[in-house]
């Protein structure tokens, strides 16, 4: 089992630090080509759609695994519905998501601080976001162990925006030219996933519904609501807080925080790595999943420190390397995101071994009450400290998380043994 978690693992950190090599080009290329207020301003845009998006999709990849493990042996038509479903709250999702982005989108230039000649650009990026949804083909590859597949198609959305932010360098060097080559990449990384899951599993058109599955099985609404609002306390963490950052500190310091954050959060893709690979071998595992889980646990926590020191040794020449000395001033927050980061590798195990058990809610608390703690902190922390003080409320959060979910484990494993 740990074999095929490492091998799994292995594909998606391939897949991931391709994301993270080719970041580093595109972000080079997007910060020298803007400048640092116009980086801001871009920054915002894509941060907004990428809050849309979290907040308003269903994690259905882990709905897929979940229910799909079990209706796989029980017959073809139960597998059908599972997919059925999970098409079925990706396309609500697209709808919902599309309605609401019109209503922020087009107002962000008085909460925010957009200009106003971005409104109509922000809202099509935030309507692209949605529509390029692409949880349920990632469910149906991680199911059948398809990790390999799963990673090459990811790897879309990297190349895409790298080659995407050269043309745009070259012939529209504009907020507008960076957003058409995000936007493209979205679309691209969504046919790559479909076209790969479907050799494994595709929605058929009768199965496609909110109510046949859950007639059957109890548990699908708590388990898809409280994974979902989960999910949406992790995205308020960074995309939300960008925003906020913006709000309060405006588009300047939130080019700062985006660079500090897409350098200092580097290993958290780590971390999701770790909880994609473990989360379908924790639900098959059964009694002897805390086990598993602290093996894995151990391993990040030397991973997390790893990572730490090296962000405190290199992350100003890394910063001057890759965005420019104009924003040396992430730095700092780059260190203290890095230690977030680090922080929630650990507790990535943690939080699959949780989701596994059917404690989804439990996790939705840990997440949700120091999270919103956190943001009602930022603008204090803002007046207080500037970018440094917007990264500490991050920190503050995930401490707190991570905290609490290995309280928790330690509770409901105690009678099996130590995690």
């Amino acid at each position: 089992m740990m074999r095929r978690i490492l091998a799994n693992a292995g594909w998606l950190l391939g897949g991931k630090g391709v994301n993270a090599a080719l970041s580093l080009v595109y972000l080079a290329i997007a910060t020298r080509a803007l400048g640092l207020a116009e980086f801001g301003q871009f920054t915002l845009v894509v941060a907004l759609a990428q809050a849309l998006t979290g907040i308003a999709s269903f994690q259905t990849w882990l709905f897929v695994v979940r229910w799909g493990n079990s209706a796989a042996q029980s017959s073809a038509e139960a597998a059908r519905d599972v997919i059925g479903f999970a098409t079925a709250l990706d396309l609500m999702s697209m709808v919902l998501g599309i309605l609401i982005a019109a209503a922020l989108a087009l107002s962000a230039l008085h909460w925010v601080g957009l200009p106003a000649d971005l409104a109509w650009p922000a809202f099509l990026f935030c309507a692209v976001s949605m529509l390029a949804i692409r949880s349920t083909p990632t469910g149906i590859l991680r199911l059948h162990d398809r990790y390999a597949r799963a990673a090459s198609a990811e790897t879309a959305i990297p190349i895409t925006r790298a080659i995407g932010a050269g043309l745009a360098a070259l012939f529209m060097p504009t907020i507008l030219g960076f957003l058409l080559a995000w936007a493209a990449a979205e679309l691209a990384a969504a046919l790559a996933c479909w076209a790969a899951a479907a050799r494994f599993g595709r929605p058929q058109l009768s199965a496609i519904s909110l109510t046949r599955l859950p007639r059957k099985e109890a548990g699908v609404w708590p388990f898809v609501l409280s994974t979902n609002f989960t999910s949406s306390t992790s995205v308020a963490g960074r995309q939300v807080l960008l925003l906020l950052v913006g709000a309060f500190g405006g588009a300047t310091m939130a080019g700062i925080y985006r660079v500090a954050a897409q350098l200092g959060l580097a290993v958290l893709k780590l971390g999701q790595a770790v909880l994609q690979a473990i989360f379908p071998d924790l639900v098959r595992a059964g009694p002897q999943d805390h086990v598993l889980a602290g093996r894995i646990a151990r391993v990040a926590a030397v991973t997390a420190l790893a990572s730490i020191a090296l962000a405190v040794a290199g992350g100003e020449l890394l910063i001057a390397a890759v965005a420019g000395p104009e924003f040396s001033a992430a730095y700092i927050p780059m260190i203290i995101l890095a230690a977030a980061s680090a922080i929630e590798l650990v507790g990535a195990t943690w939080d699959a071994l949780l989701v596994a058990r059917q404690r989804a809610g439990v996790v939705l608390a840990l997440r949700a009450v120091p999270m919103a703690v956190s943001l009602a902190l930022v603008p204090w922390a803002i007046a207080l400290a500037g970018a440094p003080g917007a990264a500490a409320t991050a920190l503050f959060a995930s401490t707190l998380a991570v905290g609490g979910f290995y309280i928790f484990v330690r509770q409901i494993s105690r009678p099996a043994g130590p995690v």
